[in-house]
């Protein structure tokens, strides 16, 4: 299936490891322009000179997406660059557990306003494109009460709520806007792959809830955040996509 997505200009926030790298990889992969960002400007120079090598255009930068300001210089120097925005995918999680007041604070400041903000940036960009969509990444934890019941779950839940209320309201400038849930993700050194050495029991007890006998790949994930982003699903707008192996067993409808 041809996605459509060859010269589009797409952005990826948290795209230098896991899910987010493998977004802009697929992108790229597609024939998409791509801009990325992450905390460490190695990291975002070593991955723009393997998503150039792919034969598209790519740039980056260092950037905490709590930081508004920042954020916002990021998306306009990217638009910049690029010659426009037609996607954004907003990827960065703070991954904060604890029930503490700082855990809060960050899961807000960095999932629910980096993903806020980035849109909000991207918006006169978008306005103009002629096939403009949004994509969040949330997660299943967004959807039942699990280990990650407390910050993270609430957050990503709420995500979920405003990438469906911007569809709605987005849908008559024909900006489409749909939200991605991953279910439990392994790569090497990623949250998982910690758990596994520094808490095996959790990550024996995680694994053994999915009735796969797996955990997802961030490839896996990267397809339904492309797909929703291209051309190829072009009617599917306020639809949160869950990627999990039947993990939850709450029923979507």
């Amino acid at each position: 299936m041809d996605l459509g997505l060859k010269g589009a200009k797409v952005l990826v926030t948290g795209s230098t490891k896991g899910i987010g790298r493998a977004i802009a990889d697929t992108f790229a992969a597609e024939g998409a322009d791509v801009g990325i960002c992450a905390r460490n400007q190695a990291d975002v120079d070593r991955a723009v000179a393997d998503i150039k090598a792919k034969g598209v255009a790519a740039f980056g930068g260092a950037v905490d997406v709590s930081n508004g300001p920042a954020l916002k210089a990021w998306v306009g120097d990217m638009a910049s660059k690029l010659g426009g925005i037609d996607v954004v995918v907003a990827n960065v999680s703070a991954l904060s557990i604890g029930q503490d007041e700082e855990s809060w604070e960050k899961e807000f400041s960095t999932d629910m306003m980096g993903t806020v903000r980035l849109v909000n940036a991207a918006m006169p960009y978008l306005e103009k494109s002629k096939a403009a969509a949004i994509v969040t990444i949330s997660s299943v934890s967004g959807r039942e009460v699990d280990f990650a019941s407390g910050p993270y779950g609430t957050f990503k839940a709420a995500i979920i709520h405003y990438t469906q209320g911007l569809a709605y309201q987005l849908a008559s400038k024909s900006i489409r806007a749909n939200s991605v849930s991953p279910g439990n993700t392994y790569f090497e050194g990623g949250v998982w792959n910690m758990i596994k050495d520094g808490n095996p029991e959790l990550y024996k007890t995680a694994l053994a809830l999915n009735p796969t006998g797996r955990m997802g790949t961030p490839q896996e994930m990267a397809n339904a955040a492309v797909f929703l982003a291209s051309k190829a699903a072009s009617f599917i707008t306020g639809t949160n996509l869950v990627v999990d192996g039947a993990l939850t067993r709450g029923v979507q409808f």
